[in-house]
């Protein structure tokens, strides 16, 4: 703990603010002002860059919150791995920390931030050492004192650690965190391209140059004056998934179980304590999500070193090995185009499955080293001088009712998000289904969080029932 308070000394950190709580305006303004920053730095070029084998994963640049070629081309993936790294740690019972004590809470996050720049170091000299970005040909050898290929290091360095800092300060100081909001900004700029862009793949006006554009709206509309029913059956496809994984995110999202409350003291007063049905919300489809990504992202890099272990690719899509199954096929596409077949289904199952075994086993690993399991709730609840009605005043009885609620819950919203996300992959929807499912999610809950720290602001004494 000692070596570990003295690395974390020499790191540059963001302080917490000084007030108890913030302001609603002041939280609003370093939200947007991240945001914008995130956006303008994704558009910043890496200096010596050539090649950019990693820019044809643009489904999974959106996933991680990257840009490839950019500077910040590692995105959350350090953070996102880092978690999941310590998750499965903690879950299997080989890395011991109390996440119910503030000094194990604080190991803990010290021991994450330590590892998310290890992993930063590592996935900067994985990118460039092993080609996916590789320095530009015209200028190698015009660096006496510093190789470019090391330049490149150093940018990608930065730039994963400015991520990490501006995650830290939206945590702090803003809403929500930035792993959450950088998903967004990239899957909400995806949708609207993929909508709406009257441009072709080339970047050129698609009017005029007998080419089809990029959004799937102008698509619909030239197939119908055409009278291509294929498609404008493609592109309505796609669009009526978005909008079916929309609907029915926010539905789920809304869905909840009340646990009715009473005050041991107080007779006639009570509250209804809400578990929601999406119990762990985002962060298990945020950890697969990740992990497939990875996946990817090192089957390709191996295969262009050589050693194609975890399978090939033709172009931007798996061909061969294990990545195939764990990559979805665009099943209603086939089925409208009148391709579909059976390794097609093979496909959708086993990527559907991969995607639930996942949600449901980081789920449950969230529950246990989070704090959102029936132990440290019934103890929330009985600090709050809350009890059930009917029941003795005891956290160990209170445990074992949560617990009924609490596993069921955990188990059946992982399943229904890792199918939500295998669905709108498989439907085509007009971005990657877990970036989509994900938007829509964090979104939802970044709206909640927004309006209850409005209505505080409004209504001070609201801020009391709430406390």
């Amino acid at each position: 703990m000692s070596l570990l308070t003295g690395i974390l000394r020499w790191l540059p950190e963001v302080k917490r603010p000084t007030e108890k709580r913030l302001p609603f305006k002041r939280k609003l303004n370093w939200t947007l002002v991240i945001i914008l920053a995130f956006f303008i730095l994704s558009s910043l070029p890496l200096y010596g860059l050539g090649e950019n084998a990693l820019g044809q994963f643009e489904q999974f640049s959106i996933l991680l919150g990257a840009s490839f070629g950019s500077i910040l081309s590692l995105g959350i993936g350090p953070i996102v791995t880092a978690s999941i790294v310590l998750q499965l740690l903690a879950g299997s019972k080989i890395l011991k920390i109390d996440n119910s004590t503030s000094e194990g809470r604080a190991y803990f996050q010290g021991l994450q931030k330590i590892l998310t720049i290890f992993f930063i170091v590592f996935e900067s000299l994985i990118y460039v050492f092993m080609g996916g970005l590789l320095p530009s040909q015209e200028l190698i050898g015009t660096s006496i004192y510093f190789p470019l290929e090391l330049f490149l290091v150093l940018q990608l360095i930065i730039g994963g650690y400015l991520i990490l800092l501006m995650d830290d300060v939206l945590s702090k100081w803003g809403f929500g965190s930035g792993v959450s909001l950088f998903i967004v900004a990239g899957v909400a700029s995806s949708v609207f391209i993929r909508a709406f862009s009257p441009l072709t793949s080339a970047g050129t006006l698609a009017l005029g140059t007998g080419q089809a554009p990029v959004g799937q709206v102008w698509v619909l509309f030239s197939s119908l004056i055409a009278r291509n029913p294929i498609g404008a059956g493609l592109a309505l496809a796609g669009i009526l998934a978005t909008i079916f994984v929309f609907l029915f995110s926010v539905y789920a999202q809304s869905m909840k179980v009340e646990i009715p409350l009473s005050f041991g003291r107080v007779r006639g007063h009570g509250i209804r304590w809400p578990l929601k049905f999406l119990y762990t919300s985002n962060i298990p489809v945020i950890l697969i999500a990740a992990l497939i990504a990875n996946i990817q992202l090192w089957a390709r890099l191996l295969e262009s070193w050589g050693y194609p272990i975890l399978g090939t690719f033709a172009g931007a899509t798996p061909a061969t090995g294990f990545i195939t199954w764990i990559y979805p096929p665009q099943v209603l596409q086939l089925i409208i185009t009148g391709s579909l077949r059976f390794i097609d289904i093979a496909h959708m199952m086993s990527y559907t499955l991969f995607m639930i075994a996942g949600a449901v086993t980081f789920s449950v690993f969230w529950v246990q080293t989070s704090g959102m399991d029936a132990g440290s709730q019934a103890r929330q609840i009985m600090s709050s001088g809350l009890q059930i009605p009917g029941f003795r005043r005891d956290p160990r009885v209170l445990e074992q009712i949560l617990e009924r609620y609490i596993s069921p819950l955990t188990v059946m919203g992982a399943i229904t998000v890792g199918i939500l996300a295998a669905s709108a992959d498989i439907l085509g929807a007009l971005t990657n289904g877990t970036g989509l499912l994900l938007a829509v999610m964090i979104t939802y809950k970044l709206y909640e969080d927004i309006a209850q720290q409005h209505m505080e602001d409004m209504y001070p004494a609201l801020r009391k029932m709430m406390a």
